[in-house]
């Protein structure tokens, strides 16, 4: 989330990617740098250390929410 907010301060295109254990904080996050609307895109949890396989699998399901979300600025979690 604050990797996104950074972008976003900066005028560049961010979507924050925020695993389903973490969804909650980052909506904490979002609120407390003054970017509550600032879209995330929902992943499974946990993503890291699940395998090349896993990561290909996660990565190819979420492109199409991710640019869902960059078009319409929503959340696409």
């Amino acid at each position: 989330m604050r990797d996104g907010a950074k972008l976003a301060r900066q005028g560049i295109p961010a979507i924050a990617l925020v695993t389903e254990k973490f969804v909650d904080q980052g909506d904490f996050v979002a609120r407390s740098v003054g970017l509550p609307d600032l879209p995330r895109v929902r992943l499974p949890h946990p993503v890291a250390g699940t395998g090349k396989e896993s990561l290909r699998a996660i990565a190819r399901s979420i492109v199409p929410q991710i640019l869902r979300a960059w078009e319409t600025g929503d959340d696409a979690a």
